[in-house]
């Protein structure tokens, strides 16, 4: 008899449980919890968090129950970031409690910042280009599972990029490696539309991060897609990533350390600027160090210089005479022969 009753015991609770429209569940501790109609509830900025890269940036992420509940539950918390077509994403942070395990890229550079009951914001230190895009926050509780998106972008420059080779040469591979080379990142649709709307016109179609090919016209004309279409981003949709070839957009974010133009009576040849910037402690630039500079710390110069991909260009933040078009821009005379051109040369230091 006694052991009819014992067994009737969890039949008799699970029929009180549906009696009262709740959730009974077994913890990891092997204890019985239960929830009457509590509901889990996930607080993030529905705005874009902003930041520059070598920054510490905080998504920002609370929760709370409805009806709100008293006692203190542990709760496993986890971060991830999407990918650009969202079919996957990639683990940054799982916590349960105090212990926590970062992952790839991100191990040993985020946290959780719990400052207020219920926060398990994201803190992200020395933010690298690859770092933007947008995250979940998710949080569980048992059978309570809720989650939501936080999306980070830095703040940069677009440039358009091509190899000494000439127009369409890189295939898409060969441009995401063209980019990095140039202390950049192949851009996102998402930035390249900013700079689009910024003044950005450019007839070359590019590259972008997610394998569409497409390229920004503030001034319709008529080899750029017509005279009589609007403004705007024109797209040739998504592209072979193997076999077709364009030219491609990077994206540079803020200058890490110092970047300086180095001139020798006369001009040097690329080989004797690349040792000049050595022999002065630092390195021969990079092509989206040298927009960072122009762009956030109004970098200007009207003597060319060499940069490390063999190319020449200068930086003009304040337009005059004698120093090209009206406009601020990085002005560029193409790739000339290395050992034939004399130009000065733009050096970076990292400290």
């Amino acid at each position: 008899m006694l052991a009819v009753m014992v067994a009737m015991l969890p039949l008799l609770c699970l029929s009180q449980c549906r009696e009262q429209n709740g959730a009974f569940y077994f913890n990891g501790n092997g204890n019985g919890e239960y929830f009457n109609g509590v509901k889990l509830h996930i607080e993030a900025p529905r705005d874009r968090i902003f930041a520059y890269r070598g920054e510490n940036v905080t998504l920002t992420c609370r929760f709370h129950y409805q009806p709100e509940l008293n006692a203190t539950r542990k709760v496993r918390v986890k971060w991830t970031k999407l990918n650009l077509d969202f079919t996957k994403e990639s683990d940054v942070m799982v916590a349960i409690g105090l212990r926590h395990r970062s992952f790839g890229e991100f191990k040993g550079r985020v946290y959780l910042r719990q400052r207020q009951p219920r926060e398990v914001s994201l803190v992200i230190a020395d933010v690298r280009l690859e770092d933007y895009g947008k995250y979940k926050c998710e949080v569980i509780d048992g059978l309570e599972d809720e989650s939501s998106i936080v999306e980070l972008e830095l703040r940069g420059v677009v440039f358009p990029y091509q190899p000494r080779h000439g127009r369409y040469q890189l295939n898409f591979h060969e441009a995401k490696r063209a980019c990095e080379q140039q202390d950049a990142m192949a851009a996102s649709f998402e930035q390249l539309f900013q700079a689009w709307e910024e003044g950005l016109d450019w007839c070359n179609a590019g590259w972008l991060a997610d394998g569409s090919v497409q390229y920004p016209i503030t001034a319709p004309r008529e080899p750029c897609g017509g005279k009589d279409i609007s403004p705007g981003v024109r797209s040739y949709g998504q592209r072979h990533k193997d076999l077709h070839r364009f030219d491609v957009f990077c994206f540079a974010s803020t200058l890490k350390g110092t970047l300086y133009l180095l001139q020798r009576p006369g001009g040097m040849s690329f080989s004797a600027a690349v040792t000049m910037c050595e022999e002065d402690g630092g390195q021969i630039a990079k092509v989206g160090q040298l927009f960072a500079a122009w762009k956030f710390l109004s970098f200007d110069r009207c003597q060319a210089g060499w940069l490390a991909d063999g190319s020449v260009r200068y930086p003009i933040a304040f337009p005059r005479p004698n120093c090209g078009p009206s406009e601020p821009g990085v002005r560029t005379f193409g790739f000339p022969g290395k050992e034939h051109g004399r130009f000065g040369v733009f050096c970076h230091k990292t400290s």
